[in-house]
């Protein structure tokens, strides 16, 4: 029996891209998947259309987007770039696809126009027309954002998204119903917690944006330390990306002798969870500083759990239900240096276990297969024509 086909289009890096590779690795074990991003063909992948880096901007010439951005004329800066061109060149050359799950709301108008056999599905990654916050951002390409969600996400058979407060504004702004589909973690049998004793050793990693103010987290260890020395260690693996900030972050960190924290090398992805579960306890408290941070639930946090570690998390909504659900944790009162460092100061080696254990008891509830069952759902569906 043949296979159903399944295009899994995304304008990213795809084998840097953990939560397209999730539905790869998924969707590969039951249909033929082809896969459409930049960079190499994945792991999984029957067929690859790869869009050279080249393309990634909408025009050559910034006077020319400047201008249709300006106009308004977004159905034309779209259908006419060479990037989109180009996908629907390369996947109507080839046998008719089933279904296309597209990536990110941008993803979505081609998908349609390419109108699979069964239909489309939309995984939006963030609400897109808050991703910037800048007047010029949101002058000129919310408003893109936005008649991509009106035009084409609407027309989509089928759509999840990473958080619920995030699904809850599709709903609210565009009448889109979302599903939720976090961005979780395999589980991780082989791992248990370790005992935890004094120094308290804590970590954080991800991407260094400035909007997310890490200096919070540094200066709060390094409160705790100046007033109980060596009560903790902190080790922020940090992806590149604002390099000056990171910068800024290395300085303010100072002598890891005397603050206890130290900016390390990032590790591979497949190497996160190994390396957490080698600490106490990870720690992200994230200003809401725009309105995707304020709804964030990052993947950093099912790694967290994974590591089998206890949390500290500030009073963002999707981090806390998580961490108050699970008992894993404990919620800061505020997201300032000062109170950050009063919740560390109330952490003892014994509540740590504590929380370390009720990760243990959560990680396998926490899987990343078993928490993707709205993209199969949905993909089953679409197929069996339901």
């Amino acid at each position: 029996m043949t296979k159903s086909r399944v295009l899994i289009l995304s304008f990213s890096e795809l084998t840097r891209d953990p939560r397209v590779l999730r539905q790869i690795e998924i969707f590969a074990e039951r249909y033929e998947v082809v896969t459409c991003g930049y960079g190499a063909a994945p792991a999984g992948a029957a067929d690859h259309i790869e869009i050279p880096v080249h393309l990634a901007r909408w025009r050559k010439s910034t006077a020319a987007l400047a201008g249709l951005l300006g106009a308004r004329q977004y159905h034309r800066l779209y259908f006419g770039s060479e990037r989109i061109a180009l996908v629907r060149r390369e996947v109507l050359r080839r046998p008719p696809m089933d279904v296309v799950l597209a990536n990110d709301v941008l993803a979505v108008p081609v998908a349609v126009e390419l109108a699979p056999r069964a239909g489309v599905h939309a995984d939006l990654h963030e609400f897109s027309p808050k991703q910037g916050e800048k007047a010029v951002w949101k002058a000129t390409i919310a408003p893109l954002m936005r008649w991509a969600v009106r035009r084409y996400v609407t027309r989509a058979a089928s759509v999840t998204t990473v958080a619920r407060g995030i699904a809850e504004e599709y709903r609210r702004t565009f009448g889109v119903a979302a599903d939720v589909v976090p961005n979780a973690t395999p589980y991780r049998p082989d791992l248990s917690p370790t005992p935890t004793s004094e120094p308290l050793r804590l970590v954080h990693a991800g991407a260094a944006g400035r909007g997310r103010r890490l200096e919070a987290m540094i200066d709060a260890v390094t409160r705790v330390n100046a007033r109980t020395p060596g009560r903790l260690t902190f080790d922020l693996y940090l992806v590149a990306g604002d390099v000056r900030y990171i910068r800024e972050l290395v300085e303010r960190a100072g002598d890891e002798s005397v603050t206890g924290v130290a900016v390390r090398e990032p590790v591979a992805f497949t190497e996160l969870v190994p390396t957490m579960h080698r600490y106490d306890i990870g720690i992200f408290v994230c200003p809401p500083t725009t309105f995707n941070l304020r709804h964030a639930l990052p993947n950093k946090m099912f790694e967290f759990v994974q590591a089998r570690l206890a949390l500290v998390v500030g009073p963002s909504p999707e981090m806390v239900d998580l961490v108050r659900a699970h008992d894993v944790g404990l919620v800061t009162d505020g997201f300032s240096a000062e109170e950050i460092a009063a919740a560390l100061t109330a952490l003892t080696p014994e509540a740590v276990d504590a929380y370390k254990a009720a990760s243990h008891r959560a990680a396998e509830q926490l899987d990343a297969r078993r928490l993707s069952e709205p993209w199969v759902r949905a993909i089953d569906a679409l197929l069996a024509g339901d």
